[in-house]
């Protein structure tokens, strides 16, 4: 049997980072600021309370970032007005991603701090991963890698009608 080849050729950016921070603007003010980019940024919608992306380095497919407008770095910074549109973003981001692709649930979460697993430690942003039953495999425990199974731009393709009308500010 002849060994099979998993490409995910988007990672090599990622890998090529090793762990050196991105200097310069945050990628999620970049593109709240950059409209008309949505693509190139992933971005799914933005509304007055913030906005919703594709995370460019994914767990499974179709994993989003829920980021307010606000560059807040700590949970607490957040006030009650900020946080409830937030919410309310984060809340239409499930319910599209389930019009969209019918997972079978949701991992919600935000981590604070590297030990926690931030990766963006400077702008605050929630975590919506969608999960299916048997999504997980064998190739985290035996060869400490995901298999994310579409590309991040055909992702976005089919995602990008199901964001089109996001919550007022």
């Amino acid at each position: 049997m002849a060994m099979e080849r998993l490409w995910a050729p988007w990672r090599m950016a990622y890998i090529a980072r090793d762990g050196k921070k991105d200097e310069g603007e945050c990628f999620f003010c970049r593109a709240w600021r950059e409209t008309g980019q949505e693509k190139k940024h992933l971005l799914l919608a933005r509304s007055g309370g913030g906005l919703v992306m594709l995370n460019r380095y994914p767990y499974t497919s179709a994993h989003l970032l829920i980021a307010p407008a606000s560059h807040l770095g700590a949970f607490e910074d957040i006030g009650p007005e900020e946080g409830g549109r937030l919410w309310s973003l984060t809340a239409f981001a499930k319910k599209a991603l389930s019009r969209a692709l019918a997972p079978h649930g949701f991992n919600i979460g935000i981590n604070q701090g590297r030990p926690a697993g931030a990766g963006v430690l400077d702008h605050l942003h929630i975590h919506l991963v969608p999960r299916w039953e048997g999504d997980v495999n064998f190739m985290p425990v035996l060869a400490d890698a995901r298999v994310i199974s579409q590309a991040l731009e055909e992702t976005w393709e089919k995602l990008a009608p199901h964001f089109r009308d996001p919550p007022p500010a």
